[in-house]
């Protein structure tokens, strides 16, 4: 997805209103300031759980009050440490003090000149793909499938666990990582988190997800944020993709998936689903089906024009109302946050290459592969390979190295791959006061290590 194309010589430049170019200029104390906001902004999405905490306390102790008829039903200030509370709005926030910085140290045209500039592409395909991939022609035909994985595993939710944690991630290399990622979360919540796991397997399976995720999209050269931004460049086909990356990812995913399941082995045979009844309706007609799989090919097909897949949009949102009685509820506000946070860490990242390409400049192909993967941790994957796609003359054994370094670490934090903030808003509702960015980073460790071994040796 293209985070960074207005500066990018592989992609059409747009032209905007002349202003000072601050992307990748040279060192100052503007971009100094800069980087600590991001920082900031990196530091709050860590901690963001804990302000959900201070809610509840604000809360609680509301509660008691208001029982004496001396206060209003809601309290102010719970609903905003709610509101800080929420990962999907981090980046946006500290956008403001950014903005104004800009202005500040240089003027306003050039802070609107910025903001502009930026591509929006990805966050908004992001909401799209996962409107489409979240109705119910699309999840049902998902779960149909994996039954049949799951019956072949001997059912249970254990076999459920396998299917979707291997089979899911896998899908994202045609339907695109958002939209592998909405179904695998979705999947795992009606067949894996409603029975209730203890929290180290609950955080364990959402590290695994996240990585399983990262390294899923890569049998193809299209599905993947950080490949898609730089296969026009680097010419790398799907058949590239495959044979030098996607093979590895799929023993990697069968690997860590194995190694988590016999460590937990024994409780995952002991979950149980709960009975409840459910109002059965109709299976959903082929033909609307049919329907929603040929706009998702579409929109794949045109992920680049905003214009055409905004519009197609638009237009699929009139066939899913008159189709309303074969659909879920449609509720736009989970993808429109996740949107929202992909933006903010698009206009927070194009202002970090004067210390990233530095960075990666004269490295082996290991330091380079080691140097991404943590970049990742902190920084967009895309937005690393992006920065790397403007180093002149790199080897294609470089290219390879800083590719599987920035797709090995994509499950370390919920900012460090495009999909991680949509599993995280899907399925926080199973975590109680939100999930914790420390306990994901030490879940997705095992299963990141797996990966940077074999892509290591493999290299």
């Amino acid at each position: 997805m293209n985070l960074f194309a207005a500066a990018s010589k592989c992609i059409i430049e747009e032209e905007f209103p002349k202003a000072v170019d601050i992307t990748l200029a040279q060192f100052s104390s503007f971009h100094v300031v800069s980087l600590l906001i991001f920082l900031c902004a990196i530091v709050h999405t860590l901690f963001a759980n804990q302000f959900t905490k201070i809610a509840h306390k604000i809360e609680a102790y509301h509660d008691t009050k208001d029982e004496q008829g001396d206060l209003s039903p809601k309290s102010f200030w719970a609903e905003i440490f709610h509101f800080l509370g929420e990962v999907e709005v981090v980046f946006g926030i500290w956008v403001i003090p950014l903005f104004f910085l800009i202005i500040f140290f240089y003027n306003w045209d050039t802070a609107l000149n910025y903001i502009q500039t930026r591509t929006f592409i990805e966050p908004l395909f992001v909401v799209v793909i996962m409107c489409i991939t979240a109705t119910r022609p699309i999840v049902e035909l998902a779960e149909r499938f994996l039954a049949i994985v799951s019956r072949l595993l001997g059912g249970g939710v254990g076999a459920w666990w396998i299917a979707i944690l291997v089979v899911g991630p896998l899908l994202g290399s045609f339907i695109t990582e958002a939209g592998a990622m909405t179904l695998s979360a979705i999947m795992l919540g009606h067949r894996f988190y409603a029975a209730n796991p203890s929290r180290r397997l609950a955080y364990g399976t959402l590290g695994l997800l996240f990585v399983n995720i990262s390294v899923g999209g890569i049998l193809t050269n299209f599905a993947a944020p950080p490949v898609l931004i730089i296969s026009h460049c680097w010419h790398w086909t799907s058949e590239y993709m495959l044979t030098h990356f996607g093979w590895k990812a799929i023993v990697g995913i069968l690997l860590s998936t194995g190694l988590y399941y016999a460590y937990f082995k024994k409780e995952l045979r002991n979950l149980q689903l709960p009975t409840t009844a459910k109002a059965e309706k109709p299976p959903v007609p082929v033909w609307i089906t049919l329907v929603h799989l040929l706009v998702i090919v579409w929109m794949v097909i045109f992920e680049h024009e905003t214009a055409v897949f905004l519009g197609s949009f638009l237009l699929f949102l009139g066939f899913y109302r008159a189709t309303s009685y074969h659909q879920y509820e449609l509720t736009l506000r989970r993808p429109i946050l996740v949107g929202f946070f992909l933006a903010g860490l698009v206009i927070h990242g194009g202002l970090q290459g004067w210390w990233i390409i530095p960075l990666l400049d004269g490295l082996s192909t290991s330091q380079a592969m080691g140097l991404g993967t943590v970049l990742t941790a902190f920084n967009d994957n895309a937005a690393v390979t992006y920065l790397s796609s403007l180093m002149p003359s790199l080897s294609e054994e470089m290219k390879q190295a800083i590719v599987s370094g920035v797709i090995v670490g994509g499950g370390l934090t919920v900012i460090a791959n495009a999909p991680n903030p949509a599993g995280q808003m899907i399925l926080r509702p199973h975590f109680a006061y939100g999930i914790s960015p420390l306990s994901l980073l030490a879940s997705a460790a095992v299963p990141t290590a797996v990966m940077y071994v074999l892509f290591y040796v493999t290299m």
